[in-house]
């Protein structure tokens, strides 16, 4: 009874802000992966990816504000199966895409081949990635920016920058302030938590919800129980005002920004649970 008690004590105890990164678990595990990858796939639901009529209405939006043409070079950090990259490379774009899912990258390739397309994707956390190429427009959508710690998103604007060709721009959505406002904290505990998300056997899963209100900051904290061992999985989403989102980008050296609703360029506005922006290098 007292082992029990420790676990359940720890499946309800608050870690310190960004004080784990578990992306692997989510990203590189195998059934979990295959399962990402069929919601990436789901063009009817927003989960791991925009639904396809939003991701067409994203890449006209893009192509026509940032006046892509052949030859045009872009980077998609986070690019999942190639949703936004290979549209893009549609339009005569050179694409870049890079992430951290081995399944992903790999049927974003073999989408790109059968149409014909040549885009470089590159299967690596891309908090490391490394190139010698410089691009006109770089990439991060679906809120990957709010999923990093400070130091993270720090390294990754430093990265963005120097990674663009002068004049280049960046472009990336986050959660908004109001949207932080509508979270709560949370337990909730389900056999099989997700439908089966975690494991292809049977497990028991906590939902553990925290709210970080000084600095605007959630936690899902994921504890999954299964016969063989137990795991958790953190979540850490970041929320943002315009003004703490400018603020980081004119640390990292971008002088120039630009708000928008959504990365399809609808106008922004101050109850959206989401906003964009574009980033210009000087």
């Amino acid at each position: 009874m007292m082992e029990m008690f420790k676990q359940l004590e720890e499946v309800s105890s608050r870690p310190r802000p960004f004080e784990y990164y578990t992306a692997a678990d989510l990203w590189t595990d195998n059934h979990t992966s295959e399962q990402m990858l069929a919601y990436h796939l789901n063009a009817d639901i927003d989960v791991s990816s925009r639904r396809g009529e939003f991701i067409d209405q994203s890449v006209a939006w893009i192509g026509s504000h940032f006046d892509v043409v052949t030859g045009t070079r872009i980077a998609d950090f986070g690019c999942g199966p190639g949703l936004y990259a290979n549209r893009l490379a549609k339009l005569g774009a050179s694409v870049t895409g890079i992430d951290f899912s081995k399944r992903s990258i790999e049927h974003a390739r073999l989408v790109a081949a059968e149409a014909g397309l040549s885009v470089t994707y590159v299967n690596q956390n891309y908090l490391e990635f490394e190139t010698e190429d410089r691009f006109d427009i770089i990439l991060m959508i679906m809120c990957d920016f709010c999923a990093l710690s400070p130091a993270q998103r720090m390294t990754i604007l430093e990265k963005f920058k120097g990674l663009l060709a002068p004049g280049g721009s960046v472009l990336l959505d986050v959660y908004s302030l109001n949207a932080f406002e509508h979270r709560e904290e949370d337990v909730s505990y389900e056999e099989n938590l997700l439908n089966g998300l975690w494991s292809p056997e049977k497990y028991y899963g906590f939902l553990t919800t925290f709210k970080y209100d000084d600095i605007s900051v959630v936690l899902n904290k994921y504890t999954i129980v299964e016969a063989k061992r137990i795991r958790t999985v953190y979540n850490w989403l970041q929320y943002f005002s315009p003004e703490s989102l400018q603020s980081e980008f004119e640390k990292a050296g971008f002088r120039r920004q630009e708000f928008y609703g959504s990365v399809a360029g609808t106008t922004f506005t101050e109850s959206a649970f989401e906003f964009a922006i574009v980033g210009k290098r000087k």
